[in-house]
C-alpha cells in the first residue's frame, strides 16, 4: 500500500474480518486464561489495526470503509454486552463465546475467496495475495493443532476452513498465475 499509494489490488474485508478476530479470540483468552492465544491476539489486533489505518489512508472510499468497520465494531460491542452481561455463569460464556470467535474465524477465512467469481471470470489472482495465502495455510494449520493439543473444538474446528481455503487459494495460483510469473515461465521455456 505504502509503495504503490493505492490499495487498487487490495482486499479490506480480510483486514476487517481478522481484527474483529483477534479481539474475539483475545477475550476468549482472557476468559479461558491462556498465555498463548492472549499473547498472540493481542499482536495480531495491533497489527491489523494498523493495517486498517493504513488501508483507510490510501483508500479514496473512505466512507464505504468507515461504514463497514463501525458496523463489525458494533457488532463486537454488542457481543462483549452480551457476554459480559447476559451470560453469568462462566463455563456457558466460555462456550458461547467460543462459538462467536468460531464463526468469526471461518468469517475472515472465507472473506478472501468473496471475489472468487472476479478471479476465474478474469482467470487472474492479482486481487489475491500470494504471501498472504501461504501465511494463512500455515497459521490455520499450526492453529489446529494447538486446538487439538488442547482439545479445544473452538480453537481446532473453525481453523480447518482456512486450511482449505487456502489450498483452494494456492489451487488459483497454480490454474491462473499471476501475470509477471505467466511471462517468466515463457522465457524460461
Amino acid at each position: 500500500m505504502q509503495r504503490t499509494r493505492s490499495v487498487d489490488s487490495i482486499q479490506f474485508l480480510p483486514f476487517l474480518t481478522t481484527d474483529v478476530n483477534n479481539l474475539g479470540w483475545l477475550s476468549y483468552g482472557v476468559l479461558k486464561g491462556d498465555g498463548t492465544l492472549i499473547i498472540v491476539n493481542t499482536v495480531g489486533a495491533v497489527l491489523q489495526t494498523l493495517y486498517i489505518l493504513a488501508y483507510l489512508h490510501y483508500s479514496p472510499q473512505k466512507h464505504t470503509m468507515l461504514l463497514q468497520t463501525a458496523a463489525l465494531l458494533g457488532l463486537l460491542l454488542l457481543g462483549y454486552g452480551y457476554f459480559w452481561l447476559l451470560v453469568p455463569d462462566l463455563e456457558a460464556r466460555l462456550q458461547q463465546l467460543g462459538l462467536f470467535c468460531s464463526v468469526f474465524t471461518i468469517s475472515m477465512y472465507l472473506s478472501p475467496l468473496a471475489d472468487l467469481a472476479k478471479i476465474i471470470q478474469t482467470k487472474s489472482t492479482q486481487r489475491l495475495s500470494f504471501s498472504l495465502t501461504i501465511a494463512t495455510l500455515l497459521s490455520s494449520t499450526s492453529w489446529s493443532i494447538y486446538g487439538f493439543r488442547l482439545r479445544d473444538p473452538y480453537i481446532t474446528v473453525p481453523n480447518l476452513p482456512g486450511v482449505l481455503t487456502s489450498l483452494i487459494r494456492l489451487g488459483l495460483f497454480c490454474k491462473y498465475p499471476p501475470e509477471h510469473d505467466r511471462k517468466y515461465r515463457l522465457l524460461q521455456t
